[in-house]
């Protein structure tokens, strides 16, 4: 697998939580004709940087803001906004304060004329995009403590935009986490103590600071504390792999050159379900902006152990001067398994009939399967189609494909179908796949194949599967025992049972290739135009087919805070909604 940061990996997410959460306005009159309403597009970035002050040799160090447009639509496909818009910088809030200059990487064009900058650029894709990175250092002449404020607006025809200040200040706490010595190859009941340690490198105190940990399904703290609060939630980009984020608030003044740590460290301990995980730990100045930022819009619940405390190390209100080492992170690899039972479906019925049937897996666990360091799709279920049947409806994201697995432009009538999984899968989940077949012709016993298997189609096997014997299923029409005629009916292969909820397993799609959902109670029913038919599965779910480089708390977890807005977007995946079926 590549490997990705985890603060890329969370900023990865944040496009889809952000869309998710943020809805376009429009409410309309009830005695009046209905209309469309305008849509409303938002900008962003982070909300307060601090920078180095101008140093008395040598060159001053250059902080980069990226500013953002978030498009609020759901709709990948046709919510793209495909017109020019135009953004305007007022600049004189930092003259004196902050010199600036745009990278040359950004993807707009922008001009600086005196105090105002203007950038123009073409196409907002639904989700959270960076359209400008604004380059700062501190201007000659300025002194610790300066700041000021650049006001960001925008137009386009046809769209409104909602406007955004980033405060900007000379100076500041430097809040910089060290890196802890973890145990990284564990096994289930494996617990260590997590000792966190900070120093303030900046010039002023810190008021009060905001501990963020964060860790993935696999991981739990022993404890939860008074003056923490905690927040469970899933992933975005159609993956179910829940994250749980503890924020924890201290008051006090934490001094310029001083460095802190935590009285009595927490307990992280790896669970029975732990495979791949990660955890994350963060440190910012505490305040309202600092909560809001990291909360994103998800519901926490304060904690009813004890205090969590901080003490002076015997080593010796104003944003971060250096965000980039407020936070730190580790992967934890867990020896564990799991087990990804493939179930397969019986159906019958006449020449010229349809019927449905629901195939796909259950992870009967023990373990959870994230592979969030990199964003991989976890397993992929190929399905060879019986013979005598045509394939009219399917997921969204499942691609056809030769009867070798190679390429095919056309995908109608294939004779074999890819469908890949996002990149987790909980321990509880029903990856349930409907289809619609048409019976060209009555073949006896006709017979097709379920198999679940790695994405990679020269190494089936995956890897952390304890039981391959099982991950393939049957797809047969008109067996003996399936019916026949107009009437007939049809009976699922596997054995039902229920997938999980959107909080408990399931996932829902996102990319063609990277993943889908499915759900929902086993053995669903569905009627066909000619006869019933019974799946294997859930027979429901829902599909679609298809850095800051900054400088404040905000770039600590927008991926977090992403992650967590997962609770604002509920568009995370637990192998369980409702199955869109495309034809």
């Amino acid at each position: 697998m590549r490997s990705t940061p985890p603060r890329a990996a969370l900023r990865r997410v944040t496009g889809g939580f952000a869309a998710a959460g943020l809805l376009a306005a429009g409410a309309l009159a009830l005695n009046t004709p209905a209309q469309a309403a305008v849509p409303e597009f938002t900008l962003g970035g982070p909300a307060e940087t601090a920078l180095h002050p101008y140093p008395a040799t040598g060159t001053p160090q250059k902080a980069t803001l990226g500013f953002t447009v978030n498009n609020p639509s759901l709709d990948e496909e046709n919510g793209t906004f495909a017109d020019e818009y135009t953004v305007r910088f007022d600049l004189s809030g930092i003259a004196g304060v902050a010199d600036v200059s745009f990278s040359k990487e950004g993807s707009a064009d922008c001009r600086t004329t005196g105090t105002t900058a203007v950038c123009t650029d073409w196409g907002v894709f639904p989700g959270l995009s960076t359209f400008a990175d604004l380059e700062l250092t501190a201007a000659k002449g300025s002194k610790d403590g300066d700041a000021g404020t650049i006001e960001v607006t925008a137009e386009a025809q046809g769209i409104t935009f909602r406007p955004f200040s980033a405060h900007v200040g000379i100076g500041g706490p430097d809040l910089s986490m060290k890196r802890l010595p973890f145990k990284t190859k564990l096994k289930p009941g494996d617990s260590q103590p997590v000792p966190i340690t900070f120093t303030n490198n900046g010039t002023r105190a810190a008021e009060g600071v905001l501990l963020t940990l964060r860790h993935t399904r696999g991981m739990a703290f022993t404890e939860r504390y008074q003056n923490c609060e905690y927040s469970e939630a899933d992933l975005g980009m159609g993956s179910p792999g829940a994250w749980t984020t503890a924020l924890c608030s201290f008051d006090g003044s934490y001094e310029p050159g001083a460095t802190y740590t935590l009285a009595e460290p927490p307990t992280i301990e790896a669970t029975t379900r732990a495979f791949y995980d990660s955890f994350i730990y963060g440190i910012t100045e505490d305040g309202s902006a600092a909560r809001t930022a990291e909360r994103a819009g998800a519901r926490y619940s304060s904690g009813e152990g004890a205090t969590l405390t901080l003490r002076k190390a015997p080593t010796t209100r104003s944003a971060d001067i250096e965000p980039g080492d407020n936070q730190q992170d580790v992967d934890f690899r867990t020896s564990n398994s799991a087990d990804f039972a493939a179930y397969g479906a019986r159906a019958g019925g006449a020449a010229g009939d349809t019927v449905e049937v629901t195939v796909g897996f259950r992870n009967r666990g023990p373990a959870w399967v994230g592979y969030i360091r990199s964003g991989e799709n976890v397993a992929t279920v190929d399905i060879t189609v019986p013979e005598g049947a045509t394939v009219i409806g399917k997921p969204a994201f499942c691609r056809g494909v030769t009867a070798a697995g190679e390429y095919r432009e056309n995908q109608k009538a294939a004779p074999r179908y890819f469908c890949s999984t996002p990149m987790s899968v909980r321990e509880d989940a029903d990856f349930a796949l409907p289809f619609e077949l048409k019976i060209d012709k009555v073949v006896a016993g006709a017979s097709g194949k379920v198999l679940v298997r790695n994405t990679h189609l020269a190494d089936p096997a995956l890897p952390f599967d304890s039981k391959p014997a099982n991950n393939t299923a049957s797809l047969v029409l008109n067996g003996k025992d399936s019916g026949s005629g107009g009437t007939g009916s049809t009976t699922g292969g596997g054995t039902s049972g229920s997938g999980g909820s959107a909080a408990t397993g399931g996932s829902t799609g996102g990319s063609p290739d990277s993943g889908g959902t499915a759900g929902g109670s086993g053995g669903s029913t569905g009627s066909s135009s000619t006869g019933t038919t019974t799946g294997g599965g859930s027979a429901s779910g829902t599909t679609t087919g298809g850095g800051l480089a900054s400088t404040g708390s905000a770039a600590l977890m927008t991926g977090g805070a992403a992650l967590v807005a997962l609770a604002a977007g509920g568009v995370l995946c637990t192998v369980s909604r409702r199955r869109r079926v495309t034809r």
